[in-house]
């Protein structure tokens, strides 16, 4: 059930960078203590400075004891200061109109509710001149303990870089991630088949190892199909499901990280089925970390360390188990869920208005790579901002670079001609999602570059070198129950 729940949302993950908010902050000081805040507001009023250096230094006047929606109380001074009021009881526009015929010069709404954009009619917005923004009035309070009612204030809104190193930072994990999860592959193809040939036991059957072979297209449809309906689940039953997304999502990737530090510790030397007692302290720190991370997964500061990297640990350990037995399979899944990636991204929002609030529900499961966006101060302020990238987006792909290290492993290629090459497909076909991404502005279905990348790099290749009927072919003596390739290639 985890690899469905996996691939389920992974044609999403781009669109979280689109759900924008007009974020600022609330600088505030007394001359010896500096602190800053969280404030929203919205452009279409008096626009705010882009630098701390530029923005204008207000006194601040506490009158949350009001809501300023009428004239008839007695106000104290306020000409050329920064009031603080709260929110409701009126219209937005019917506050800053008040606070702008007193005399103030910035108006504040101390709210307890969600911070949302502040709006009014078209026709308001230019009455409207002083600069208006909704804070947290727990925010306010700190504020207080912090300055007492000695308070100057500036507003100011830093403008956010399309260009974040957060994208550098996930370029980075997702090639490693493909190409780390493609060689284990392979080495494990290569133990397997080393071990029939001297006549262990390893070569003979795949199940022993735990891996998993996809070899029948109607298999690959039906895996597909019910991707969809899992995704159907998810809308209907989602305060149910995603509880059972989250503890299978904890079990598996406790046991994949597991998988990848004892493969680590056999490469040293130090394999659990030598050192017994390191197979139980292993398993606890992989058990504690996945239990950590279900327990701590709503504290965006630094949760997401532990999310990427029993992620990571999770495609890793999908690309090694899961094997597409040759390039048709390989070809027939990839397409499909193409059309799959691309239909719910750019078709679905046409049927229905709900289709980013289901999103922003499945944001929030463990199905993504999150990297803080570094740049955006003021949105990190209100909370953090992320870029994000879909495990899917990795997997997928990385069942077809985990075919090519094992066909490689067949023809016996040094140089590993298809695994080298369709990992630098892989990486070119993510620049070219963020490329894309930048300069149009919107989220991309990754996988509408990344499968044109992968699978035209891969025939091409296979056609050059004369092997795509080997290649499309490919492990049909594993279906047979063979130990060995009926074909081979020279040394290259």
């Amino acid at each position: 059930m985890e690899r469905a729940v996996t691939v389920v949302i992974l044609s999403l993950v781009f669109l979280a960078s689109q759900i924008s908010c007009q974020e600022a902050i609330l600088h505030v000081s007394n001359g010896n203590t500096e602190r800053e805040y969280c404030i929203v507001h919205n452009h279409s009023w008096t626009p705010l400075s882009q630098s701390l250096e530029a923005a204008v230094q207000y006194p601040l006047v506490n009158m949350t004891s009001t809501m300023l929606c009428n004239n008839a109380t007695v106000f104290p001074d306020v000409k050329g200061k920064a009031l603080v009021v709260m929110r409701g009881g009126c219209d937005f526009s019917q506050k800053a109109l008040l606070a702008q015929s007193l005399g103030a010069t910035a108006l504040l709404l101390a709210s307890n509710k969600t911070l949302i954009t502040p709006s009014a009619n078209d026709s308001e917005y230019a009455k409207v001149h002083i600069p208006l923004a909704l804070m947290r009035y727990r925010d306010f309070l700190e504020a207080q303990k912090v300055f007492g009612e000695n308070m100057e204030v500036k507003l100011y809104a830093p403008p956010q870089s399309k260009l974040d190193p957060s994208i550098a930072v996930m370029l980075l994990i997702a090639i490693v991630t493909v190409a780390l999860g493609g060689f284990w592959s392979g080495a494990c193809e290569r133990d397997r088949l080393n071990g029939g040939a001297d006549g262990g036991e390893g070569g003979g059957n795949k199940a022993d190892s735990g891996e998993l072979f996809l070899y029948s297209p109607l298999k690959v449809v039906i895996f597909v199909a019910m991707m969809c309906g899992m995704l159907v689940l998810m809308y209907f039953f989602y305060n149910v499901l995603v509880y059972v997304i989250i503890a299978i999502f904890c079990l598996a990737s406790a046991s994949a990280l597991f998988s990848c530090l004892d493969a680590v510790m056999e490469k040293i030397g130090c394999g659990t089925l030598r050192y017994e007692h390191l197979s139980i302290i292993l398993a606890s720190v992989c058990i504690t970390i996945a239990v950590i991370w279900g327990v701590y997964r709503n504290e965006d500061r630094w949760i997401w360390i532990l999310q990427d990297l029993l992620g990571i640990a999770f495609c890793l350990n999908f690309m090694k188990t899961i094997s597409l037995s040759n390039f048709k399979i390989c070809v027939i899944l990839l397409t499909l869920l193409l059309v799959y990636d691309v239909f719910f991204v750019f078709i679905t929002p046409f049927f229905t208005k709900v289709w980013v609030y289901v999103f922003i529900k499945f944001f929030f499961l463990p199905v993504v790579m999150r990297v803080p966006r570094f740049s955006a101060w003021a949105q990190n302020l209100c909370g953090m901002q992320f870029s994000i990238l879909g495990y899917g987006d990795i997997i997928v792909p990385g069942l077809l670079v985990a075919y090519c290290s094992r066909f490689d492993v067949w023809i016996n290629s040094r140089k590993k001609i298809y695994f080298v090459s369709c990992c630098i497909a892989y990486l070119l076909g993510m620049i070219m999602t963020f490329a894309v991404m930048l300069l149009s502005g919107m989220g991309q279905p990754a996988l509408l570059y990344l499968v044109p990348f992968t699978l035209i790099t891969s025939a091409v290749v296979a056609g050059c070198r004369g092997e795509m009927r080997q290649f499309w072919a490919g492990t049909t003596y594993e279906v047979r129950g063979a130990s060995k390739p009926v074909w081979h290639s020279a040394d290259i």
